[in-house]
């Protein structure tokens, strides 16, 4: 006969809601001065391994030595932003000048989805694959989840960077891990009756398709093995209150959020309360900048997030803009240190908004329009919800020199090089001249009929 596998975590590690409690807790005296040996080697590394980064420092009139405090790092060191990537990727393809690694060393290529069509594309290393997934490790465990558990995957496989890094944490966590790549939604819902696992990762809106579809066949998924949800890709359960409310009631399972920067890292995990996420410190140093004047916030104000990977050292980003709106938090009742985002992203810079697990950015669609013969300069993006899903509809005038039957034929080309840039199917209706609302001031661009649970700002 022979005797049990050992437990692999000893009861006060399994009960603990920390996965690294002495990281997860440090002082911020203490933080702040890793940090600050972090960014120095960071610049330093950037600096003698990037052509980008010298130019940057050289056109700045710095030098790597002359960041002595964290605020030298601040206001020093200059502010980058993807589309700079993106233009020298462009260039010389596959990676531009930002690549600090031998190509021999990338071990994992993957896109982000395109802020205007383009891809960004992102190099990862082995070492920086198994930093990045250990980011997922702190929310997964804060939630409760352990190596026990199965996870499946309500992903796509493809070269977006998505959920890959979520697979990464859970590998590192140890556990078992189901893909349902290729499925349609009624597969998703077949595999996991079959297979039982007891995590689904998705997109929060998909998870909500998934369980209306699996209504309509007359499936309960909340009697299903499924214990936790894990959320990632546009607001979910953290931001929208209404949203959790629905997923966890449709799966009855508990819901989680994770606020990732495919090209930086998982960079901020849900805090176990559910009213915000923590910025892991271990990978990332961050601060919040106001996006107007470019001085720092002060806590509890809302800024755009500045953040500084220590993740990706095959494409080192510093002082990199992500748009995204936060109120960022000093101090947590749950005990962690780490610098908190209070209900995750606030909004955005450029008014990005999500439809169907895609990121669909305001300027993106104004510049294809823009290059559409015959439509004008009026129009307006409808947020709808339905099905689980939100929708948007394009409403655009046309030139009034366009005759009425040829109006069709202009949306039909809109809709398909909107599909062709973005990869989402967007509705677009003509409208008659003169029939959008005009402003003296500020153009409305963005109308959504969203549910009030389901809505967020879309302007700071």
């Amino acid at each position: 006969m022979t005797s049990p596998p050992l437990a692999t975590l000893s009861p006060e590690s399994a009960g603990s809601p920390f996965w690294n409690k002495l990281t997860e807790t440090m002082p911020r005296e203490k933080l702040d001065a890793l940090h600050l040996q972090r960014v120095q080697a960071l610049c330093h590394y950037a600096y003698e391994h990037t052509r980008f980064y010298r130019r940057k420092f050289d056109a700045a009139g710095l030098r790597p030595s002359d960041i002595r405090t964290l605020e030298d790092f601040k206001r020093k060191v200059p502010v980058t932003d993807k589309s700079e990537f993106i233009h020298l990727q462009q260039e010389r393809p596959p990676y531009g000048d930002t690549l600090a690694l031998p190509m021999d060393f990338v071990a994992h290529h993957c896109e982000t989805s395109g802020t205007t069509g383009v891809p960004l594309a992102i190099p990862y290393s082995m070492v920086d694959s198994v930093r990045y997934g250990e980011s997922w490790v702190y929310g997964f465990w804060g939630l409760g989840i352990r190596p026990s558990d199965t996870f499946y995957f309500a992903f796509g496989w493809g070269n977006f960077a998505g959920f890959w890094s979520a697979y990464w944490g859970a590998r590192r966590l140890g556990c078992r891990v189901i893909s349902g790549g290729g499925l349609d939604t009624k597969g998703h819902i077949q595999a996991i009756q079959r297979m039982k696992p007891t995590v689904l990762i998705s997109t929060p809106t998909f998870a909500l398709r998934i369980a209306q579809v699996a209504r309509d066949m007359g499936v309960d998924l909340s009697q299903s093995s499924i214990k936790y949800t894990y959320h990632a890709g546009e607001p979910g359960p953290t931001a929208l209150p209404g949203m959790r409310e629905q997923i966890e009631k449709a799966w009855g399972a508990k819901a989680g959020e994770l606020l990732g920067i495919a090209e930086v890292d998982a960079i901020a995990p849900g805090c176990p309360l559910g009213d915000g996420v923590h910025v892991n410190e271990m990978n990332v140093f961050s601060w919040s900048m106001d996006p107007e004047s470019g001085g720092e916030v002060a806590d509890g104000e809302i800024g755009e997030n500045i953040v500084t990977g220590y993740a990706n050292t095959a494409q080192p980003l510093l002082n990199y803009r992500t748009h995204d709106l936060v109120r960022r938090r000093s101090a947590c009742s749950c005990a962690r240190t780490w610098a908190k985002f209070e209900g995750a992203v606030l909004g955005r810079t450029d008014f990005m908004v999500t439809v169907r697990g895609t990121n669909v950015y305001q300027t993106a669609v104004e510049n294809i329009l823009n290059q559409i013969e015959g439509v004008s300069m009026h129009y307006e993006l409808v947020l709808t919800h339905e099905n689980g899903n939100d929708g948007m509809t394009v409403r655009f005038e046309p030139e009034p020199s366009v005759t009425p039957e040829k109006w069709d034929a202009i949306a039909k080309d809109a809709g398909e090089r909107i599909h062709q840039a973005l990869h989402v199917r967007l509705n677009v209706v003509p409208v008659a001249p003169v029939t959008l609302p005009r402003f003296e001031l500020k153009t409305k661009r963005i109308i959504d009929q969203r549910p009030k649970e389901l809505r967020r700002a879309l302007d700071r």
